[in-house]
């Protein structure tokens, strides 16, 4: 992320003086605007100007989670640190982008450019990270009171990095629609270094370590924000993919208690494409798999302590340990090494058994998908291309307690023909191996699309007046084999890289919710003024009906489609558990 400083020209002119000859005109005298800074309980924040926006990065909110740290909690930071520079580059939590030991030709390519110095370096990886990065109109001051919306990126629970994401555009969009606000995004854990699991870190108090450094990050806002000119009573947490499904985790952590020094930490949610991922516990079997894989890739199997091995080890050795397992981008596709699961006192029990209990922070949500959110993730199993071998890899890859049968009756609610599967309503085209589009079909309702159909009817039951607002994104059709694939909501809505109907109707929902809880309410504000868009977005509740994003134009979609494979969904979340 570039800043640059506004430069404000001021000319001085000498007159003629009396009985003097004229004088040449002084040269003119250019005097660069102060960087804009902030005083916080820890110290001054220093970050620097551009001409839509004032950016604050990498600003610490906890201790560097480096040598006894690591793998424990993350431990708020109270220490003064001074006068602070935040207008560079932030540090990059440590990344998992390919299975170290692969043998995928794909996946050892990815694995070797990504753990080339020069790609480290270029991210600025390290293990101190724990930061979060604040952008603000220009000229904001302290006590301004403009509503927060917090970002938590996705990236599998395997990447990101907060400077992947440069909210400045998205600040500058809302305050040109009269609905100034104030972008914060965190760095969180992830991979092993956040998501480790097994029955050593489940007995150590060490679980869902990603989850607990975005806690802490908004508790940094809520204790901070004011002094940049926001409001801790106005926060929206929003997130892509992983980043939703965290959204979805922070509304459920301590059985849904989001309070902090007696007040809710946030009031609304959007989530793009991730809410509920049923799973199973922190020491369950797989996950216990995960954890000695690592211990022995680290050398540490001998050890009478093998989680204290792991957090005396060198950087560099844990990474290529942590990294030692199946990737998101590999044959294991979505069933995932790291993600967040059950540990009894954070994350007290699977998701999909939260919500019918209640126990979650039920506030106004958005959430939604792209069309074709199994694409991606469906590049890697060339060899799956029958029924017998799509019903083994789920069961064997994904959901250890279904049966074949279950697996068998899930697969048959989905046309094989040429005609069905995603990328959806392409015909016979993109059919890049045999089966690809009825598993590309498959993982993105399990994981994303007709899950969350499931999560929106389970809420309504628990809460049926906490309002929700359902879309599904169709803006990338045509997109050869991909279609509107998963993560294509980022080029479209956060950088905005084609400005068409499709972009800059969901900014101006996204800020009249943001404001007021409702996409449609464009009220408040400073002048009340929102982009205009050509249609109303109804409640999910009055007719189950989504926002349908193209990218001319916005229509109603009856959230019906697939209705079989939904109802076999709903019906077996139990076996569903990853």
């Amino acid at each position: 992320m570039k800043g640059s400083s506004v430069l404000a020209a001021s000319l001085a002119f000498l007159g003629p003086a009396a009985a003097a000859p004229p004088q040449p005109p002084a040269p003119a005298v250019v005097k660069a605007r102060a960087d804009p800074s902030v005083t916080i309980s820890t110290g001054t924040i220093v970050g620097k100007r551009r001409l839509t926006s004032e950016f604050f990065n990498g600003i610490p909110f906890a201790l560097p989670p480096v040598g006894s740290q690591r793998l424990k909690p993350p431990v708020r930071l109270t220490s003064n640190i001074g006068s602070f520079d935040a207008g560079g580059i932030p540090n990059s939590c440590p990344q998992f982008f390919a299975d170290a030991s692969s043998d995928e030709f794909l996946v050892k390519v990815l694995g070797t450019v990504t753990d080339l110095p020069l790609f480290q370096k270029a991210l600025k990886v390290s293990e101190d990270c724990l930061t979060v990065n604040v952008i603000r109109p220009p000229g904001t001051k302290a006590g301004e009171k403009l509503p927060v919306l917090f970002w938590i990126f996705g990236g599998g629970f395997e990447l990101g990095w907060t400077s992947m994401y440069d909210g400045g555009p998205l600040v500058a969009a809302a305050a040109s629609m009269g609905k100034p606000y104030i972008f914060v995004a965190v760095n969180y854990r992830t991979g092993g270094f956040g998501f480790l699991p097994g029955k050593e870190v489940l007995q150590d108090g060490a679980a869902n370590l990603g989850l607990l450094d975005q806690r802490m990050g908004l508790e940094w806002v809520a204790d901070n924000i004011e002094a940049f000119g926001g409001d801790p009573d106005r926060v929206t947490i929003w997130g892509e993919s992983a980043g939703a499904i965290s959204v979805f985790d922070q509304m459920a952590l301590y059985d849904g208690n989001n309070m902090y020094k007696g007040k809710p930490l946030f009031r609304g949610a959007i989530m793009n494409s991730g809410s509920i991922v049923p799973a199973d516990p922190v020491d369950c079997p797989k996950s216990q798999v995960v954890y000695d894989t690592v211990v022995r890739a680290a050398g540490c199997s001998s050890a009478a302590n093998t989680l204290q091995c792991l957090r005396e080890l060198p950087y560099d050795k844990y990474l290529r340990a942590a990294n030692s397992v199946p990737a998101i981008l590999s044959y294991n596709s979505v069933a995932l090494s790291y993600l967040p699961r059950p540990d009894g006192k954070i994350l007290t029990d699977s998701p999909d058994r939260l919500v019918p209990t209640k126990r979650y922070a039920a506030v106004p949500m958005i959430i939604g998908d792209q069309e074709d959110e199994g694409t991606l993730f469906s590049l890697f199993q060339p060899n799956i291309t029958t029924t017998s071998k799509l019903v083994t890899y789920l069961s064997t890859i994904f959901f250890h307690g279904a049966t074949n049968k279950q697996m068998n009756d899930l697969v048959n609610t989905y046309d094989q023909s040429l005609l069905a599967g995603s990328p959806f309503r392409t015909g016979i085209l993109n059919e890049i191996y045999p089966g690809f589009k009825r598993l590309a079909a498959i993982l993105g309702d399990l994981v994303f699309t007709l899950s969350r159909r499931v999560f929106l009817v389970e809420c309504l039951k628990a809460n049926p007046d906490v309002p929700s607002w359902s879309y599904l994104s169709s803006y990338h059709y045509g997109t050869p084999i991909l279609g509107t694939f998963h993560g294509g909501d980022i080029l479209q809505v956060f950088y905005g890289l084609l400005p068409n109907y499709a972009s800059k109707s969901i900014h101006s929902f996204y800020a009249n919710f943001i404001y007021n809880l409702d996409p449609n309410n464009s009220g408040g504000g400073t002048n009340s003024i929102g982009t205009k868009v050509n249609i109303n977005w109804p409640q999910w509740s009055k007719g189950n009906n989504l926002m349908n994003f193209f990218a001319n134009q916005g229509t109603l979609l009856k959230d019906d489609f697939r209705q079989d494979s939904y109802n076999w969904i709903a019906s077996n979340l139990d076996a569903l558990h990853i």
